[in-house]
């Protein structure tokens, strides 16, 4: 098979575990005969300091052309007190936009290697192994009006969660499906004692779910979900919520995971004529600019995102498995980073991409 990928660094470590991934992936198609097309573009910090635009209109067709995308990380401190359209952070929003992708899948699985790296008591999160679906492209990221007016003391901000039927239906009808191929369960998280786009998007779960009889379906307030992630995170199979609430609780899937370095995600939109997923794969950790350039960052997260990326993009389900087993088999020779608490040396972000190619 033809592989059509582009790769987008980004900014701090971004550039250092997109690399591993890489080679990751020149390893999977060396060893199954695929043919690698790579090409790379701007996004995020580094865009705005070479071109003034965190999205500029080059990564825009790129992308578009790309059968799918790998994503490192945006975001550097001396951008954090401009506006949000001068920020790296909006070419993330850009991408996600032109690419149309509209699901956010956050596997969260927690490795028998690793359940002494989490905070949590080992017998709370032994076995978890959920994924965490989150939409995208609606919410209060997006909605408009948007803004801050006024100076000193009458200034005065506002941010709009706004959502439609359509938004919320095909988000949810991915999340069951994905339900469907798993444990046949499903939990829909809201905030509907409050929010109205809650109440809406509660509604909505209520009409589609009859499509779905073979999945159990709950409802969780926002809230109480938190603390379930905590206190319970084996009874959650496929987790579904709007963006800003399943921004957080991804994040919250660190924790069970050991670090927040572990986790990929794939963010999807409508299925293309082969049946293959239109795809942007990224680690779900930030830029870490306190650590860029010193080996330490955790190269797992983007790897991992290379093995979603071969199975819902390119329906190479041998090949994802194959790249998930050899993380597994690092984690268990202990070369990890330090972030997942070795018991001895730790490994560099290029050590463990190379145990990783060597497991494969």
């Amino acid at each position: 098979m033809d592989l059509r990928i582009l790769t987008v660094p980004g900014d701090g470590i971004g550039t250092e575990v997109t690399h591993e991934a890489v080679r990751v992936l020149e390893r999977v198609c060396s060893r199954y005969g695929h043919q690698l097309h790579l090409t790379e573009a701007l996004l995020g910090g580094i865009a705005i300091h070479k071109t003034g635009n965190p999205f500029p209109e080059e990564t825009r067709k790129l992308a578009l052309e790309a059968d799918a995308t790998l994503m490192g990380a945006v975001g550097l401190p001396e951008f954090d007190k401009m506006p949000p359209d001068k920020r790296p952070e909006k070419g993330l929003l850009g991408i996600r936009k032109a690419l149309g992708v509209y699901a956010n899948l956050r596997p969260v699985r927690t490795y028998s290697a690793l359940i002494d790296s989490s905070p949590l008591k080992n017998h709370l999160v032994e076995g978890t192994d959920m994924i965490i679906v989150r939409e995208l492209t609606g919410g209060i990221y997006y909605g408009t009006p948007r803004g801050i007016t006024g100076e000193g003391t009458q200034a005065h901000a506002v941010n709009t969660m706004a959502y439609t039927y359509d938004e919320i239906a095909r988000i949810l009808r991915m999340a069951f499906q994905l339900a469907r191929g798993r444990r046949k369960k499903l939990t829909s998280v809201d905030k509907s004692n409050v929010l109205e786009c809650s109440q809406l998007w509660r509604k909505v779960v209520l009409e589609i779910a009859p499509e779905f009889p073979d999945v159990t379906l709950d409802h969780l307030l926002v809230d109480n979900c938190a603390m379930q992630l905590v206190l319970n995170p084996r009874r959650f199979d496929v987790l579904v919520t709007e963006n800003m609430f399943g921004d957080i609780l991804s994040d919250e899937g660190g924790v069970l995971a050991g670090s927040i370095g572990m986790l990929p995600s794939a963010s999807l939109g409508d299925r293309r004529p082969s049946g293959a997923w239109v795809g942007l794969y990224e680690p779900v950790h930030g830029s870490a600019p306190d650590i860029a350039g010193q080996g330490k960052a955790n190269p797992l997260g983007a790897i991992g995102s290379v093995a979603a990326m071969l199975e819902y993009s390119f329906g190479l389900k041998k090949e994802a498995a194959a790249v998930n087993a050899a993380i597994e088999q690092v984690l268990n020779s202990g070369r990890v980073t330090a972030d997942l608490k070795p018991k001895g040396t730790p490994a560099t972000t290029g050590e463990v991409g190379a145990a990783v190619c060597e497991a494969i």
